[in-house]
């Protein structure tokens, strides 16, 4: 995978530790089975292609809805694993909650997963439904061309994080409906202070989502995953691959063992057994020319000529239908491994896009954020919300809180309830900006979680694609080492991110 090169050995800044979560409701469709939930349409139980254990959930093409028996004491961050029955299958889930768990009951709303056809697997999808509320809860599943599978769902806890930004539109509210019933000061002066506490707060929040998308693709154990991964899909990695070109070149001429050496160096080393990246165009402009240049070297007219010993002609005489099927037998056995590599590559290039991206629109927020503040977005100023040093975090967090205070303290002063109303609305705007981020890193670490899934099963032993032992014994070799550094980032991760 050429991207595994972009993930730097080093943390380029390490993430705040994500704090330990409660799950409020979980269902994994085993034990308690369908129990937890109330069914319309043709949703049932099934032992197919469960993600974990046994069970998992599956649901007609059409629309379908499961209802929460029990309602929920607050919900947080929703988490579910969906798998659609081909690629040609698009899905769309709506999340919806209500106080009461019958159908003509006033159902809220409040997020919507959408798949669009092109891939299969497992895929993870994380959103925030944050309501404090005790409510039921409801998904409506819309697919079409096919099923969807759904596994492994959970609702965490309301963050603290967003308990307070509840707060904050409370504050909000109480200073709008204040001025309109009264313009005193003295009654507005605690929620303006407040209200630049919980704006400059907001600053802390930006440095941790920026730090989270610097270091997210930075784990050591992910390149080495990698490396080992890259190396599954290399041919010079199997035995089978190299008695072949030895047995090509025994029955060569010197200018055709040249060539051969030529068409296999971007492999790597045969002696020593270094192994290159194989890329799905290095491979395809190798592929069928090494059959070409087989069946040419084993042909009579070629071997006969080649100038070499008797028992060397008998050789290719006698073996060169079998060497031919061997090699056409393996590379195709190859490319269905190369195949699994190349849609990892991809799917990492998609995730590290979606991340370099989601860190500019940051990295603008946060200077937006600073000028509404009053302090200007300079470099120097970037590098001090982004700075290791807490009192230099704070110094600055603080300025912008007293800034914020004090610039609502003179509109109201001044008499000017236009400009104020505009401040406030403009800052109220800016902090319920930050859920759109919340939401963007939802749907990085749903990719990387997904990410991790489909690299799992890709080395999974039943994936094993070859025919001779020795091939299959190198390729677990390689996998077994592909599995235990995937484990140890993906521990990393969740540790760190989740």
């Amino acid at each position: 995978m050429r991207y595994a090169l972009m993930l730097c050995c080093a943390m380029l800044a390490l993430p705040v530790s994500a704090k330990p979560v409660s799950t409020v409701f979980s269902s994994d469709f085993e034990q308690a089975g369908l129990s937890q939930w109330r069914l319309l349409g043709d949703c049932q139980l099934t032992s197919e292609l469960p993600r974990n254990g046994q069970g998992a959930v599956r649901c007609a093409n059409g629309n379908n809805s499961l209802f929460s028996r029990e309602a929920l004491s607050e919900q947080g961050l929703l988490e579910l694993w969906i798998m659609p029955e081909s690629d040609l299958v698009s899905y769309r889930i709506q999340v919806l909650l209500s106080d009461r768990s019958t159908l003509d009951s006033a159902w809220q709303p409040v997020a919507v997963i959408e798949h669009q056809a092109g891939s299969s697997g497992y895929k993870a999808h994380r959103i925030s439904i944050d309501d404090p509320g005790r409510k039921f809860l409801r998904l409506d599943i819309e697919s079409q061309q096919g099923y969807v599978q759904l596994d492994d769902l959970q609702i965490e806890r309301i963050l603290l994080g967003t308990a307070l930004h509840k707060n904050e539109q409370r504050i909000i509210s109480g200073i709008l409906d204040t001025l309109r019933r009264d313009q005193n000061f003295a009654l507005q002066a605690e929620s303006f202070r407040t209200l630049g506490t919980n704006y400059a707060a907001q600053l802390d929040v930006q440095r941790q989502y920026l730090e989270y998308a610097n270091a997210l693709h930075s784990g050591i154990s992910l390149v080495l995953a990698s490396s080992e991964r890259n190396k599954m899909s290399n041919p010079m990695a199997y035995a089978s691959f190299r008695a072949i070109i030895n047995d090509t070149k025994r029955v060569s001429s010197q200018i055709q063992q040249a060539r051969l050496n030529s068409m296999i160096k971007p492999f790597g080393d045969l002696v020593t057994a270094t192994l290159n990246v194989v890329s799905a165009g290095t491979y395809s402009a190798f592929a069928e020319p090494f059959k070409s240049f087989l069946a040419t070297s084993f042909d009579r007219s070629s071997y006969q000529n080649a100038g070499l010993s008797r028992s060397d002609r008998k050789f290719a005489e006698d073996n060169g239908l079998k060497i031919y099927q061997d090699a056409e037998r393996f590379l195709s056995e190859l490319e269905r491994e190369l195949q699994l590599v190349s849609q990892l590559d991809n799917e990492l290039a998609v995730i590290q896009r979606a991340i370099e991206d989601y860190r500019k629109d940051l990295e603008k927020h946060l200077r937006e954020t600073l000028l509404h503040a009053s302090i200007v977005s300079s470099k120097e100023n970037i590098s001090k919300v982004l700075s290791k040093d807490e009192n230099v975090r704070q110094k600055l967090i603080a300025a912008a809180a007293g800034n914020i205070s004090l610039k609502a303290g003179t509109y109201l002063n001044d008499g000017n309830n236009t400009e104020l109303i505009r401040f406030v609305l403009k800052t109220s705007e800016l902090l319920d900006g930050m859920q759109r981020y919340k939401d963007g890193f939802n749907q990085i670490t749903s990719g990387m979680l997904t990410y991790y899934e489909r690299f799992e099963r890709s080395v999974a032993p039943e994936q094993n694609p070859f025919t001779l032992k020795a091939d299959r014994d190198a390729w677990e070799n390689h996998a077994r080492k592909a599995r235990d550094y995937l484990k140890q980032s993906k521990d990393s991760f969740n540790k760190a991110y989740l």
